[in-house]
């Protein structure tokens, strides 16, 4: 049975892809900092981790001998206005978004390399590429942030740093980029999204699957360093 490690294990899509990866036979260690629900699926295991402390970090890694997959899904976001950013909310966001998935993959990566298999999926956002549109949001106060679109431009480009360094250990490191997901946003948001996004909707959490899919499959061997936008051509414009 092969193992995963999925990070912000229990957030929406954490959720999604610790389901999938279930039914593809893993076992699943899903991290989150909020206390874990007891499952019934001895094959679902839940983990209180803070992954922005190493040591934290480093004793859940102490009782993990193998791992074939690494899910960076954890991410959190700030929404106030940037003239109002304050200190402890960038760095909070910056700790999470990329130190975390930096002390995640080191450790993950010490494990692949001596097993010299293995595969990191990071989850990165098309505003990892693009800034977002103020025009979108209008008033909804779900603004995105500068400090997210800087961290998730910098997971991206982690997803290309590692990649280059440890291709040759026979290990894939590639990034998804999701559009908007819907997730009951308010209606005017939704509406002004899917008016500049050329499939004309919002972007669901089976549209990750098949990437997903495509990611882990035992004959992707060569893709390695992508970051692949799921976006409804989003970015085309």
């Amino acid at each position: 049975m092969k193992i995963a490690i999925v990070t912000g294990g229990s957030g929406n899509l954490g959720k999604f892809f610790s389901k999938e990866l279930l039914k593809m036979n893993y076992k699943v260690f899903s991290l989150d900092i909020k206390k874990p629900k007891i499952s019934k699926n001895k094959n679902f295991i839940q983990y209180q981790v803070d992954i922005t402390d190493e040591n934290e970090v480093k004793n859940f890694f102490k009782n993990i001998n193998n791992i074939d997959l690494l899910i960076n899904n954890a991410g959190i976001g700030v929404y106030t206005s940037s003239l109002e950013r304050t200190s402890e909310d960038f760095k909070a966001v910056m700790n999470v978004n990329l130190l975390g998935n930096f002390l995640m993959t080191q450790n993950a990566l010490k494990i692949m390399i001596k097993k010299r298999k293995g595969k990191i999926i990071n989850i990165g956002s098309i505003y990892g590429v693009k800034s977002s549109n103020f025009n979108i949001y209008g008033k909804s106060k779900r603004n995105n942030s500068e400090v997210y679109s800087a961290t998730k431009a910098g997971v991206i480009m982690m997803t290309k740093y590692f990649a280059a360094h440890f291709s040759k250990k026979n290990i894939q490191i590639n990034c998804i980029s999701p559009g908007g997901i819907f997730a009951n946003q308010d209606k005017k948001f939704v509406k002004k999204y899917e008016n500049i996004t050329p499939s004309g909707r919002m972007g669901s959490k089976k549209d990750l699957k098949s990437v997903l899919n495509f990611l882990i499959d035992k004959n992707n061997t060569y893709v390695n360093g992508q970051n692949i936008s799921v976006d409804g051509g989003f970015l085309a414009w």
